[in-house]
């Protein structure tokens, strides 16, 4: 009853000079949508503001972090997901087991990004930074080793040139001057290995490093290139990882003609990923593709082993 006070005053100030719209609502309907925008009329938490409490709940540290990879889908993951009702999902991406100067600002920093949470909810944090950090998977594991991590990954060769789409549309964007794909992934006739797009792809380097801290059962792969063309099963599978009800339908999901991917249906809204996400990548020298496609095999064979699975990646 500590918003009453606030409500009446706004109810006052709105009923005086109000446009015509809500003065036909009247005033029962008028506190209503005051209600909604305040969070009081539902106990969901995702209808409030994150900065309102909803009674009964707290920050908590994650139970379960999206790793990474970056340019994998985790942005699509964490979306599909937040359709869950017993999932609550960290907006923003906080870096904060990567970066040094977030990470020495300490846990309770760390919890209070967190979205606001009942005791049944999973708290879900996704930084694609995590999975090429060498520091991340101990940090973490001091946080909480028994945590369980979500890992999407694409075709290594796909992911490259999607990072690489990333960062030419930022420098567009920004009047730098850009290269193409060719100029960057060759220098002197060889493939350029230390850019860091390709490093990035190398999963079985950054898996090793994981594998170190956290069993094989705490670390669930989301197939990347399913979820883009079927994302139901891959999110049946993360539901039953994370130990939660099946509660996410093919409902939930449209396909979007113009933009060539499935968007998002819950809560009664339709919403699709930023327009700067599904851009259309570069059309790649062949020969670039086919030294790209044979420097990644080996690693990703040497991947397949460590995960006890293959996946359908050139």
């Amino acid at each position: 009853m500590a918003y009453l006070p606030v409500l009446v005053f706004f109810l006052a100030a709105l009923t005086h000079g109000t446009p015509k719209e809500y003065s036909q609502q009247g005033e029962g309907a008028l506190l209503d949508s005051l209600k909604q925008q305040v969070g009081l009329l539902t106990n969901e938490t995702k209808n409030y503001s994150p900065q309102v409490q909803p009674p009964g709940t707290n920050r908590r540290i994650p139970q379960s972090i999206i790793i990474g990879v970056r340019k994998g889908g985790t942005r699509a993951l964490l979306e599909m997901l937040d359709i869950h009702p017993e999932i609550v999902v960290a907006t923003t991406e906080v870096h904060f087991f990567d970066w040094d100067e977030n990470y020495a600002k300490g846990f309770e920093w760390y919890k209070n990004l967190m979205p606001f949470s009942y005791e049944n909810q999973i708290t879900v944090e996704k930084t694609p930074g995590y999975f090429t950090s060498s520091l991340s998977p101990e940090r973490i594991h001091e946080m909480n080793s028994s945590i369980k991590l979500l890992l999407i990954l694409r075709d290594p060769t796909e992911r490259v040139i999607s990072d690489y789409t990333q960062v030419y549309y930022n420098r567009l964007e920004n009047h730098k001057p850009v290269q193409v794909i060719e100029e960057i992934v060759i220098r002197n006739g060889v493939l350029n290995t230390k850019y860091k797009a390709i490093q990035r792809s190398l999963y079985d380097v950054h898996m090793e490093n994981w594998l170190k801290y956290f069993s094989l059962d705490q670390i669930h792969i989301v197939n990347g290139d399913t979820l883009i063309r079927d994302p139901l099963p891959e999110l049946q599978k993360v539901e039953k990882f994370l130990n939660l009800r099946p509660r996410i339908m093919s409902s939930n999901f449209y396909f979007n003609q113009t933009k060539g991917f499935y968007c998002i249906r819950s809560d009664g809204r339709e919403r699709c990923l930023h327009e700067s996400k599904g851009r259309p990548h570069p059309m790649v020298n062949s020969t670039v593709l086919e030294q790209l496609q044979a420097y990644f095999k080996d690693h990703n064979q040497n991947f397949y082993r460590m995960v006890n699975r293959s996946f359908d990646w050139h």
